[in-house]
């Protein structure tokens, strides 16, 4: 079953007063590219967190967030009046000394930048806190997960069908290979008609030469080996392990084989075909990109 690596997820839990958010969402990407943004006070597990997401997420443009809102942080911070008076003394007595005068509210707001002014406590997170905040970080990973499950399951239904038409146009193939080959010899022979009757052609030695020229034209070797890459890439769509750099390359494969049918065909309704073939593969080419 294959899986995109474009996905989301979102999880909320209450601890103590405190509401915790997590929030995933990736996109794809060749590696494993991880955008954390994480509140100060978790800072000390963003190792931890970032082990957890690269074990589960394996490759893709990842943009982490927590953020929390504690309603305990809401009330206003306290002020140390000790330090605050010493500030305003030292503040008056220099604007006497220089002669400035100056009122008191801007010298309050001042105050009130000054380093040590507000008590402001460091918060521990506590266990108990830490075990809420992976679990949450889990939850939101698995939404995330299944949403890449659900696009995954989008993607393999599109792919395979078109990989299924490419099949069903090379079939459609073989009834103008006679047809192409007949016309070759029926041009080479009319061109040799009209060098002239003086000119004197050895039978045996024109249909040796016309044998290797139309072997060369021959398409059978290509039309075996992409139905086989055809059929490899089904098989390797319905493989538990990511497989989206496998399917890049035999899609490469893939390519080559149409490419050579398109330059081998000197037919129309052939080169119809192939045109057809390469803009399906195109399409799959570009589904693939997003496949993890």
């Amino acid at each position: 079953m294959l899986t995109s690596m474009t996905g989301f997820g979102k999880a909320e839990v209450q601890f103590n007063g405190k509401s915790i958010t997590v929030e995933v969402k990736s996109l794809n990407s060749k590696q494993l590219d991880l955008n954390m943004k994480t509140p100060m006070i978790y800072r000390d597990r963003e190792y931890d967190i970032r082990n957890i997401l690269a074990s589960k997420l394996t490759r893709g443009k990842v943009d982490f967030y927590i953020s929390y809102d504690d309603k305990k942080e809401n009330s206003a911070l306290p002020i140390n009046a000790g330090i605050f008076k010493s500030y305003y003394e030292q503040i008056l007595k220099i604007s006497d000394d220089c002669k400035i005068t100056i009122s008191d509210e801007p010298i309050v707001q001042t105050i009130l930048r000054l380093p040590d002014v507000l008590k402001i406590e460091k918060v521990e997170v506590t266990d108990e806190e830490w075990k809420v905040v992976f679990e949450c970080i889990n939850s939101a990973l698995e939404k995330m997960l299944l949403f890449r499950q659900q696009e995954g399951k989008a993607l393999e239904k599109d792919i395979t069908e078109r990989v299924r038409l490419i099949v069903e146009l090379l079939d459609k193939i073989e009834p103008f290979e006679k047809q192409r080959l007949e016309t070759v010899k029926a041009k080479l022979q009319e061109s040799l008609k009209n060098l002239g009757k003086d000119i004197k052609v050895d039978n045996d030695r024109f249909e040796q030469e016309l044998i290797y020229y139309l072997e060369k034209m021959d398409v059978t070797e290509e039309k075996v080996r992409l139905r086989n890459h055809c059929e490899y890439f089904i098989n390797t769509v319905n493989e538990v392990l990511p497989v989206g750099r496998k399917l890049g390359f035999i899609l490469q494969e893939m390519g080559r084989e149409i490419n050579t049918l398109g330059s081998k065909a000197n037919q129309a309704e052939m080169q119809k075909i192939v045109v057809l073939m390469k803009d399906e593969l195109e399409k799959i080419k570009e589904q693939s990109l997003n496949i993890l």
